[in-house]
């Protein structure tokens, strides 16, 4: 299982390559870095400009992180996040 985290989250940080971004993937079981907590989940900083910081956890179900194809979940998180930053930018640029 280990391994199918770590191959999720290398996966995660290789897609985001934003500077505007900042992604911790955090899983319980095989991290230390994050906060504890007994499920998964993501903990997105997006800075808008340079000064304006957002952030946002967003929760990962664990039946869907573990049965799921990896390329799958992978995809799921960062539709997630991108959702997040479209709605950020939605309020800060006003639709555009």
């Amino acid at each position: 299982m280990d391994e199918r985290l770590k191959l999720i989250r290398e996966k995660v940080l290789e897609a985001v390559n934003n500077p505007d971004l900042d992604v911790e993937v955090c899983f319980p079981e095989a991290d230390d870095a994050c906060e504890l907590k007994p499920y998964p989940y993501l903990k997105v900083k997006y800075v808008v400009e340079g000064h304006d910081v957002y952030e946002k956890e967003i929760d990962i179900n664990p039946d869907y992180l573990l049965n799921s194809d990896v390329q799958e979940v992978v995809n799921y998180i960062l539709f997630q996040v991108q959702q997040f930053m479209e709605e950020i930018d939605s309020v800060e640029y006003g639709g555009e």
